[in-house]
């Protein structure tokens, strides 16, 4: 039986510590998930030049934001790293390395201290290639498929629509509705997703709504590794559904 792959719309790093309809639906999700070997997360935080994998033995916790109360900045993941299944998928992909000078970034802790609570199974990150195209994303997640044969659960860690100056106006103002153009994207995104068609998934950045709902990319792209990763036998699934801040989808995606 392969591993399911995931995309998961992390949202605020304070959903690690805060009791909210999204928190419960990631606790919710991890209940439902057979218990992997190792994860692989993928996540828009690690975003630069290069492709590279966590390599460390016990990957650091890293509180890479600001302006977040104490308890956040307290909360640590203590997670084994795998450093040899880090070696064996960077022989997968093309210019691919192992490094040392990364851990585990708030998209991947703050979901998993709900995912997978008691920190018992390894976790090593992959990075985004910011040079790298969308096509080109999504043909190194397929890359990672095999994976799948061999208990890894594969999780993209981002969210399908993304724009904070939106966000931050919304819940400044204390903005509810959801704008006309996160909402079509959103479910444009859910209808390629259905398909399986990650082509079309990727083209969606070039719509007008696209630009509005990404003017940074990388919180779009650890989708397409989902997306690659997956099998058009796979069961589309969407555990958690919703709009935080007016216009930040929270749609998580589950292959399998």
């Amino acid at each position: 039986m392969k591993m399911p792959v995931l995309f998961i719309g992390h949202g605020s790093p304070m959903n690690a510590i805060t009791d909210n309809e999204w928190s419960r639906g990631f606790k919710a999700l991890g209940r439902a998930l057979p218990t992997p070997k190792a994860i692989l997360a993928i996540s828009a935080h690690w975003w630069g030049p290069g492709t590279h994998l966590t390599g460390n033995e016990s990957p650091d916790t890293i509180h890479d934001f600001g302006g977040f109360p104490p308890e956040l900045f307290a909360v640590q993941y203590p997670a084994k790293g795998a450093p040899g299944l880090a070696q064996r998928i960077a022989s997968m992909l093309p210019r691919a390395d192992v490094s040392l000078g990364w851990g585990l970034d708030h998209g991947t802790w703050s979901v998993l201290t709900h995912l997978a609570p008691a920190a018992d199974v390894p976790v090593l990150q992959l990075s985004l290639d910011q040079r790298a195209t969308p096509e080109e994303h999504l043909a190194l997640g397929a890359r990672l498929a095999p994976l799948r044969e061999d208990d890894v659960l594969i999780i993209g860690s981002g969210n399908l629509t993304h724009n904070l100056r939106h966000a931050f106006a919304s819940w400044r103002q204390g903005i509810q509705a959801t704008p006309d153009w996160a909402g079509r994207f959103d479910a444009e995104a859910q209808r390629t997703l259905e398909q399986h068609d990650g082509q079309a998934l990727a083209k969606l950045l070039d719509s007008d709504d696209g630009r509005l709902c990404h003017p940074t990319l990388e919180h779009f792209m650890p989708v397409l590794y989902a997306i690659g990763a997956s099998d058009r036998r796979d069961t589309v699934t969407f555990p958690i559904t919703g709009f935080d801040m007016a216009s930040l989808s929270m749609r998580t995606v589950q292959f399998g």
